[in-house]
């Protein structure tokens, strides 16, 4: 997540987040943030329209992953952010258990296939596909050109 989308929810300001950042350069190694470069940015302005500010801003971007944005809610200290840290780790909890019913799902499926191959081919093979549907076909645009 960039930058400018994490200072609203944990209620400060960009620069403030930067600020802190830059205060505790050891909670944020390169797997938890990094600077976008000047090309990058110019992508991602180009690629998302509620980041239209970013284009005029002479700052580059830090952008989080997962663990930088839980790391920021540490930081940042104030009501909102430590309301935001509990959110963020009870959505990452609710996840990783989503994830991981989903696997005993699919490993019951796979053990009940070897068990009742002949007899349930047509269902297991729907239930299948519904755990991996296919993508759909994308829609071209524009007219074609002979």
């Amino acid at each position: 997540m960039v930058d400018t989308d994490l200072a609203m929810p944990y209620g400060v300001a960009t620069k403030r987040l930067k600020e802190q950042v830059k205060r505790n350069p050891g909670r944020f190694p390169p797997d938890f943030m990094f600077e976008l470069t000047a090309e990058e940015k110019g992508e991602v302005v180009a690629n998302c329209d509620h980041l239209t500010k970013l284009k005029y801003s002479p700052y580059p971007p830090l952008v989080f992953s997962e663990h930088g944005v839980l790391m920021l809610a540490n930081v940042l200290n104030n009501p909102r952010a430590v309301e935001m840290s509990v959110q963020i780790v009870r959505t990452f909890v609710r996840l990783r258990t989503m994830l991981a019913t989903h696997k005993a799902l699919a490993r019951q499926i796979e053990e009940m296939e070897k068990k009742y191959d002949d007899q349930f081919r047509i269902v297991f093979d729907a239930l299948c596909r519904l755990l991996d549907p296919p993508e759909k076909p994308r829609r071209r645009i524009g007219f074609d050109v002979e």
